[in-house]
């Protein structure tokens, strides 16, 4: 692991309509393991800024789901305004992280465990978020700097992070 690896437990989020996975990694980002999955809809955002209050995390990490080419649709869109959201009652940064393919990881996963499609549904969206949070901390290790583009940081601007394709490091203003 390298010198600038940041030491502190993690959370990563798969935020969909019906169900919203989270996951977590230990201090020195070995192992990221599944938490919980709470129901979207009415009251997603305080149940998880309890999950989040319960693991002081360094930061918290949702799913951002870019198209193939990179481009951000209305789930993309979605997933910032979420993210956004959830930012403004936590006290830990948020960063949106790259999420294309990691349902398709968990369900092999899941299915080389010995899962059926149906006994899935329940596990598939906390396995996921564990696919993000391994992704992201695989990133910083060989990176050396955070993945993703930080939505928020506490008493901090909002920016866009010089990793993703097609950004230029540069403050965007925060949409009220």
């Amino acid at each position: 692991m390298s010198a600038s690896f940041r030491r502190g437990v993690r959370l990563a989020i798969d935020w969909g309509d019906a169900r919203i996975g989270v996951a977590a990694c230990d201090p020195h980002g070995t192992l990221a393991y599944p938490l919980t999955t709470v129901r979207a809809g009415a009251g997603e955002i305080d149940q998880l800024a309890a999950v989040v209050a319960d693991y002081d995390p360094i930061e918290v990490l949702v799913g951002w789901p870019r198209s193939l080419s990179g481009g951000e649709g209305p789930a993309a869109a979605k997933a910032r305004e979420r993210a956004e959201r959830l930012a403004e009652v936590i006290g830990a940064p948020v960063r949106l992280v790259d999420e294309r393919l990691t349902t398709v990881t968990a369900s092999q996963r899941l299915r080389e465990g010995g899962k059926r499609a149906k006994e899935q549904r329940e596990l598939i969206d906390a396995a996921a978020a564990v696919a993000i949070l391994e992704q992201a901390l695989a990133f910083e290790q060989s990176q050396e700097k955070p993945a993703g583009e930080l939505v928020s940081a506490p008493g901090g601007p909002v920016t866009n992070g010089p990793d993703l394709p097609g950004d230029a490091g540069q403050e965007r203003p925060r949409q009220t």
